[in-house]
């Protein structure tokens, strides 16, 4: 007769959390194999059992040692703690077996570390989130880092199992550092050790904050996203029943940056670096990443989320002001800012970086479909360095080869391929870059014309009229769209004077009006 090998989870430690379905597979079992901490959870259960304790790193040989067992004809328990299927011992057993295994084999869940830390900090773990182990054992740090960064950037609650040992002690902080940079700092964080032990302990603290803390493989830590909030003693993240309402988590009298661009986050940074609030709405995840990277004091709220939107949005936030710094061609955010900002009462300013003249031998248009006609009766393999928006307007052509340099994104990415531009011909890469970087790209592929638009010094405009010198190739430049602006500056220090100008002239109203 087969035997029957029950894998038990037993939860975190505690009898009363062990469920009926675990109890009634050891109380059945003539053999239990367990790691010896996990027998004093389940002391009730062991009178006239055959007990097999083996030690912490024989977990191998322990499930072999269960299987074993089994086949032999006998009612089997495994024992594990939290839940043997979530980094337990359960992956091991059905390794160890093929299809034509006859023991019947029962794997009984139990609560995890993630559930059960999360239980004793509040709801952390209300919406979607993820796990990750921190020990290089079993899997090579850099895929560890390499999730964390996936996780990172998807502003998933996360929850980090074996936090940190004596021989690994500073690979918790490398993962912090991966998170700080695409989350911000002040993101509400719980720390559990022992969940449901006698020596159980639990703590609150920001994200910028765990990094003066000190774990252990007793430490559990739940990291939260930008919509978590505390209340007194607990963490919980809203489930979207009421709508994803981000006020709450905005800080009122906030410059309100719209970048997308590496200046504007500058610009963005040096606000903040003044200790006011500042807030940057990007349009992509990529961008967002970018924006946390350079202004790690800023909230960052990615998404194209709609003029609507935004024009209830930024009133119910108290925004002071918007500053607009996004790309020069960027128009139609720019055109709705503007609405948006009259409709609503609220003081704009433009920054727009200053433009780059051109040289005489420079072929300046107005339009992406004039440099589309121009390029393909120029050149055979053209290079595009004007953003993925407009590719199709090119590759329309297929009597010439198009290549593209664009932002190393997931969203650019799947839009250039879907123009048509095959993989071979696409760098993927975060600029500006260099005359050398230039020539030596357009080099190795042959280029012989390229196409760029007015970006500017901060777009590396210089950088590509003097490779496109260099190598005696065409450079067609788009000029930048026509926009009237009712306040316009060139200038980084004028925006900044501009924003104090505003904050001085709120403290003086409030001062004599208490109502505000």
């Amino acid at each position: 007769m087969p035997g029957q090998l029950n894998l038990v989870s037993v939860g975190p430690g505690s009898t009363d959390l062990i469920a009926p379905l675990a109890r009634a597979a050891l109380e059945r079992s003539e053999v239990v194999v367990s790691y010896g901490l996990y027998l004093k959870w389940i002391e009730p259960w062991l009178e006239g059992k055959e007990i097999h304790s083996l030690p912490l790193t024989q977990e191998r040989e322990r499930a072999a040692l269960a299987l074993q067992f089994a086949r032999e004809g006998r009612t089997v328990s495994l024992v594990s703690s939290g839940d043997i299927g979530v980094y337990g011992l359960a992956p091991l057993v059905f390794e160890m077996i093929t299809a034509e295994e006859t023991t019947d084999i029962q794997v009984i869940p139990g609560i995890t570390a993630a559930l059960s830390c999360a239980s004793l900090l509040g709801a952390p773990l209300g919406h979607d989130f993820a796990t990750l182990s921190l020990s290089d054992l079993l899997c090579p740090w850099p895929w560890i880092e390499g999730r964390a960064l996936l996780l990172a950037k998807a502003d998933l609650a996360l929850v980090l199992y074996n936090v940190q040992s004596e021989a690994r002690q500073d690979g918790v902080y490398r993962i912090l550092d991966i998170l700080l940079k695409h989350r911000p700092h002040q993101t509400w964080c719980g720390i559990v050790r022992n969940a449901y032990r006698e020596d159980v302990a639990t703590d609150i603290c920001t994200l910028e904050e765990l990094k003066s803390r000190k774990f252990d493989m007793l430490t559990t830590l739940v990291i939260g996203t930008r919509f978590t909030k505390r209340t007194g003693r607990f963490l919980f993240a809203p489930r979207g029943y009421h709508g994803w309402e981000t006020t709450e988590t905005l800080p009122e009298g906030a410059i309100w940056f719209f970048t997308g661009t590496r200046d504007g986050n500058a610009l963005a940074a040096e606000c903040a670096a003044l200790d006011i609030p500042t807030v940057i709405s990007v349009a992509t995840e990529y961008g967002a990443a970018q924006a946390r990277r350079h202004s790690p004091r800023s909230i960052v709220l990615p998404g194209r989320i709609g003029e609507k939107t935004r024009t209830r949005l930024l009133p119910d936030a108290k925004a002071l002001a918007v500053v607009d710094a996004t790309h020069p061609f960027a128009t139609l955010i720019s055109a709705q800012l503007m609405r948006i900002c009259a409709a609503t009462n609220l003081p704009h300013l433009r920054y727009e970086r200053p433009s780059h003249p051109l040289p005489e031998n420079v072929i300046a248009v107005e339009t992406i479909s004039q440099a589309a006609l121009i390029a393909a009766k120029t050149g055979k393999r053209i290079f595009l360095s004007t953003g993925v928006k407009d590719l199709q307007s090119f590759t329309a052509n297929e009597t010439v080869e198009w290549f593209a340099r664009i932002t190393p994104g997931a969203d650019s990415l799947e839009r250039t391929l879907a123009s048509g531009i095959i993989p071979s011909r696409i760098c993927a890469m975060q600029g500006p870059f260099s005359k050398r970087a230039n020539e030596t790209l357009w080099l190795d592929w042959g280029i012989d014309c390229v196409i760029t638009k007015d970006s500017g010094e901060a777009g590396g405009l210089p950088a590509k009229i003097a490779a496109a010198q260099a190598l005696h190739i065409p450079l067609i430049v788009v000029n930048r769209p026509a926009m009237t602006y009712p306040h316009l500056t060139h200038k980084t220090e004028a925006v900044l004077d501009w924003i104090l100008s505003l904050q001085k002239d709120t403290l003086k109203a409030a001062s004599t009006n208490p109502d505000l």
